[in-house]
């Protein structure tokens, strides 16, 4: 009779176990939000994605960044520069706690850039010293002016410079994060206010839902 009641026991105990391990095993996984979800949550995402035209940047480190480089993994694009006293070092802070709170893998199909929206004084040394400050893989881009304002126009950024009093300027702009996908094309993008949780949950949904 003890050996019959041990033997139940285990076997609830198994039983809950394996019942707890399954609930925990379908929350680590990404949830698929329907289109007014993902708008909920501040993505809004073009019905077909959309090509745009070839560019030719700097990068922080003095390499040429080019459309090549938005091949095979997802990009993040924000415009923004390093006077910024504002959305751009939150819009960062909030990008890196994305990152650092998705898997290994999920990493690895992702980058962030900053592109900037203020090339005279962004130069990649600069830059150096400003996109890494918020996560050493963070990509900082700077280069023509022409090409900035074409690509910002095909994806929807805004900006203009402003002056400043003893002259002194700043820069105006849209504070959107662009989403290419790993095809390189504009795949939508996440709207202001951010928040971690938000972005993360969304942008997984949208990864993992992703066919081509």
């Amino acid at each position: 009779m003890k050996k019959n009641i041990i033997f139940t026991v285990l076997v609830c105990v198994a039983v809950v176990v394996a019942v707890m391990a399954g609930f925990m095993y379908r929350l680590s996984q990404p949830r698929m939000l329907t289109d007014h979800e993902l708008r909920e949550y501040g993505a809004m995402m073009l019905e077909t994605p959309r090509r745009f035209s070839d560019f030719k940047f700097t990068d922080h480190r003095g390499e040429p960044f080019t459309r090549e480089q938005l091949n095979g993994r997802w990009t993040l694009v924000f415009f923004g520069f390093t006077h910024c006293p504002d959305i751009c070092p939150t819009t960062l802070a909030t990008l890196n706690k994305v990152v650092a709170a998705m898997t290994e893998e999920e990493r690895a199909a992702l980058q962030v850039v900053m592109l900037s929206v203020d090339p005279e004084r962004d130069t990649p040394d600069k830059l150096a010293s400003y996109v890494p400050f918020f996560n050493a893989d963070f990509i900082g881009l700077t280069g023509d002016q022409a090409q900035l304002l074409n690509l910002a126009t095909q994806l929807g950024a805004v900006y203009t410079k402003v002056p400043l009093k003893g002259g002194d300027y700043t820069v105006d702009h849209s504070g959107n994060i662009v989403l290419i996908n790993p095809m390189g094309d504009y795949h939508g993008l996440f709207r202001p206010p951010f928040e971690e949780g938000s972005v993360r949950v969304a942008l997984r949904s949208i990864m993992t839902g992703f066919r081509h």
